[in-house]
């Protein structure tokens, strides 16, 4: 099951939305294991597998880090001795 969870929702035919959900991993474990739980039932299984519900990073899929360690770098500096 970790291991499954591990491959991400892209992998199990979610790719709008790249984060689990409750109703996202019972409806895994029912595809799986033909085995039903609740959303309930999953947070109570995953807690006990040592999941814990994490509040994902929002970043733009056009950042490039690159460019804004050079931006810091460069611009910043210039930017703050202006105030």
């Amino acid at each position: 099951m970790a291991a499954e969870l591990e491959r991400g929702p892209a992998a199990h035919g979610w790719a709008e939305n790249q984060r689990w959900t409750l109703a996202r991993i019972s409806d895994l474990i029912t595809g799986l294991f033909h085995v039903r739980y609740t959303p309930r039932g999953v947070g109570h299984l995953l807690h006990r597998m040592g999941w814990s519900p994490q509040v994902p990073v929002h970043r733009a899929v056009e950042r490039d880090d690159e460019v804004i360690k050079q931006w810091v770098a460069g611009q910043w500096p210039r930017i703050k001795s202006n105030r």
